[in-house]
């Protein structure tokens, strides 16, 4: 009796970490924006995305997972608004983007970035800033227009690459395959209307 009581308890807590594991990669890659294993609604489109990223699928979860948890991070700390940071990792390289009311703030951002496991290296593209309503709509045009010019030339893969604008600086993140890609990319942020400056911040295949 106690070993088959026994037995439906290993099989339950068995089935409970496998559970557990499912739940995590759903939620992260869920946070991280990624979003490649949820059933339904956005799949195909991100299954494209991981597909066309010259990054390996493991390495795409390495950079999801980190993402995943320095925003957890960020949003747990009564310091830093989460919210106005945005976090891109490529390759073991946090990116962290936006507008913030302090110095204190940036540093603590990035203080919680360089903490989190598997992070290479830190990228800072903070900056302490008003920025007004009338200021944001612009930004999302301005990077709805620089991901259109992207998908629009055939020479790249736009969905390995990613776009963030703050106040008019345009930063661009990602994978590409060569240089040519690389200032292609550049060329075209450089082009749209209201752009003030492109931040390059895409890392070439090895």
């Amino acid at each position: 009796m106690n070993k088959y009581f026994n037995s439906i308890i290993g099989k339950f807590q068995e089935n409970l970490k496998i559970f557990s594991l499912i739940y995590f990669l759903i939620l992260v890659l869920n946070i991280s924006g990624c979003g490649w294993l949820i059933v339904g609604g956005g799949t195909a489109y991100e299954g494209y995305k991981v597909g066309s990223d010259p990054r390996s699928i493991g390495t795409q979860i390495d950079d999801a997972t980190i993402t995943a948890k320095v925003k957890l991070k960020l949003i747990e700390d009564p310091i830093t608004k989460a919210r106005k940071i945005d976090v891109d990792t490529v390759n073991g390289v946090v990116t962290l983007t936006g507008v913030v009311e302090s110095e204190k703030e940036i540093k603590r951002a990035i203080e919680i970035a360089k903490n989190v496991k598997g992070v290479k290296k830190v990228v800072n593209n903070l900056r302490v800033e008003k920025r007004g309503i009338t200021s944001y709509l612009s930004d999302k045009e301005i990077t709805t227009k620089v991901k259109l010019k992207l998908i629009e030339d055939p020479d790249l893969k736009a969905l390995s690459i990613d776009v963030d604008t703050v106040n008019g600086v345009v930063t661009l993140t990602g994978v590409v395959e060569s240089e040519y890609q690389k200032k292609k990319a550049i060329e075209h942020a450089k082009s749209v209307s209201g752009v003030v400056k492109v931040i390059d911040n895409l890392q070439i295949k090895k």
